[in-house]
């Protein structure tokens, strides 16, 4: 069965509401054959990463770079999985007030620097999610996981 890891930095009721529109569509029950991990950002291991097929990262845009968290994550994980995960499928979102732009550019240079394939759009959010975020946030985490699919 394959595996898609999930993992968030999830501080806020902005994140929760997209970190569970993710989930439903990695879980909707169309998608076979996938089973889905969801782990928070400081306790996400390069054994969990190693372990999965592919991944979708949550955070938020904290002045104007990605969340300490997630960036811990990379910083744990970035040697130990960096020859063994590249050409994995991806994807992110991310909710911030304001300057998201630097959050997105580290994302991207980061899950670039580890050879990752980009499965879906990101999903950047501005303010408090709408309904059309959401299905956006939705459709992110169906597309990550349907193309795990045999």
């Amino acid at each position: 069965m394959a595996r898609l890891l999930i993992v968030h930095h999830t501080p806020s009721p902005h994140l929760a509401a997209m970190l569970d529109a993710v989930v439903s569509g990695a879980t909707d029950p169309e998608i076979t054959g996938v089973e889905v991990v969801r782990e928070p950002a400081l306790s996400a291991t390069a054994s969990d990463v190693l372990a999965a097929d592919a991944y979708l990262l949550g955070t938020p845009a904290n002045l104007g770079y990605m969340s300490g968290a997630l960036k811990h994550f990379f910083d744990t994980i970035y040697y130990p999985c960096l020859d063994s995960t590249t050409k994995r499928p991806f994807g992110y979102y991310v909710h911030g007030n304001q300057g998201t732009e630097g959050a997105t550019k580290s994302l991207d240079t980061v899950t670039t620097g580890l050879g990752w394939v980009r499965a879906a759009a990101p999903v950047v959010v501005h303010g408090a999610p709408s309904k059309d975020d959401l299905e956006s946030c939705w459709e992110l985490g169906a597309t990550v996981a349907a193309g795990l699919m045999s």
